[in-house]
C-alpha cells in the first residue's frame, strides 16, 4: 500500500456531511477557502491516530497492559508534574 502525504499526492474531489456547526466551526477558523486544507490535515491526523492505536493494542496483546504507575511516573517526568496528577 503506498502511503500519501499531506500536498504530495494527486487531489480529487469528494462530498462530505458535516453539521451546521461543525462547518460554521471551521469557516470561522480558516474561512471559506480553507476548509478542504483544513480537513485535509484533520483527517491525517486521524489516520497517524488510528495508525498509533494499532501500535499500542498490538503491543499490549504481546506484552500486556501497560502499569498505570509506571505511566504515570514517565509522564510526571515529561511534563515536570506530580507523578500522582490522576493522569
Amino acid at each position: 500500500m503506498t502511503e500519501h502525504r499531506p500536498r504530495t499526492a494527486p487531489t480529487s474531489g469528494i462530498s462530505v456531511t458535516l453539521t451546521a456547526g461543525t462547518l460554521r466551526a471551521i469557516r470561522e477558523r480558516v474561512g471559506k477557502r480553507g476548509v478542504s486544507a483544513y480537513l485535509e490535515r484533520a483527517t491525517q491526523r486521524q489516520i497517524e491516530r488510528d495508525n498509533l492505536d494499532e501500535l499500542i493494542t498490538d503491543f499490549d496483546q504481546m506484552h500486556g497492559p501497560a502499569d498505570p504507575e509506571a505511566v504515570a511516573a514517565k509522564r510526571a517526568r515529561l511534563t515536570g508534574g506530580s507523578s500522582d496528577a490522576g493522569a
